[in-house]
Order: C-alpha cells, then structure tokens, then sequence
C-alpha cells in the first residue's frame, strides 16, 4: 500500500473520503486536500493509469493494510501438548495460549498424552477446553482416541 508522499504519479484518480469521485486530479492537489482534511492519499493500485486513490482517515489506512496481510498469510497449525492429570494454573495457561493463537487466526491441534486407563479424563479435558474456546475456534475434528494420544483440531471462526 502506497501512502501519501510515496506516490510518484503525476495525476491519480481520486475518491474522497466518504467514497464520492473526485475524476483525475495532479498528486500535488490531492496531497494538498489530504493535509488539509488532516487524511492520508492512499494508492490502491498501480496496475491502472492514472491510480486510483482514495482519501482515508490517518488510522484507518493502517488498520485495513494490517487486515490485508492477515487475510493474505495463511493460517498455520499449531500443536498444544497437555497431560490428563494438569493442574488449574497449567490448563489456564494452556488455555489462553490456544485462545490467543486461534484470535491471531491460526488452528489448533490439542493433544492430551494418555498412559493407561486415562482416555476417559483425557477425553473430557478435551470436551472442556472446546466448550470453553467456544468464542474463538470450533472443533474442526471430533475427538480422536488412538493409542498414546487423544487429540483434536480447532479452526478459528474467522
């Protein structure tokens, strides 16, 4: 995204702030209407001639490029280990650091280690960290019992 001064068009084609076309005007005289509606001139393309820009509120042109790169990388899996027998201040923790990635609009992979006769708390861990993430991912998987392992996959919602 091209802001302001960085544009090195002789003439853009300029949309003003609340969206109404402004036709093709100098880069100079559409600097000098950003500054003086204290916005930013911002480039939404180079493949045109002249570029189309638009005027954008001074925070709104950084919040929409953010929102472009988000959109752009894709989403990765991350893997969360955790045991059956896990105290309430490592769930806790666990379960904020699953939150946190699945806000940032990654997956998660929760895997609970099972030894024995352990699938059955393993399983209900599991049930109650999904239900708990509920508002930032939903179950991509079922619970999945399979020898060492219960695990299962959240997406978030986004």
């Amino acid at each position: 995204m091209i802001v302001n001064e960085k544009i090195k068009a002789s003439e853009v084609h300029l949309t003003g702030v609340n969206g109404e076309d402004l036709g093709v005007v100098p880069t100079a005289e559409a600097l000098a209407m950003a500054r003086k509606l204290k916005v930013d001139l911002v480039c939404t393309s180079l493949m045109a001639s002249p570029p189309p820009c638009r005027l954008i509120g001074a925070g709104a042109a950084k919040q929409e490029a953010q929102q472009e790169r988000k959109l752009e990388r894709p989403a990765k899996l991350k893997e969360i280990r955790l045991t059956p027998q896990i105290e309430d201040h490592d769930y806790d923790t666990k379960k904020r650091q699953a939150e946190k990635i699945l806000l940032a609009g990654d997956a998660v992979n929760l895997v609970v280690a099972v030894r024995g006769k352990e699938g059955a708390q393993a399983k209900q861990l599991l049930e109650r960290l999904m239900r708990e993430l509920r508002h930032a991912g939903r179950a991509k998987t079922g619970i999945q019992l399979s020898g060492k392992q219960a695990a299962v996959e959240l997406a978030p919602l986004t």
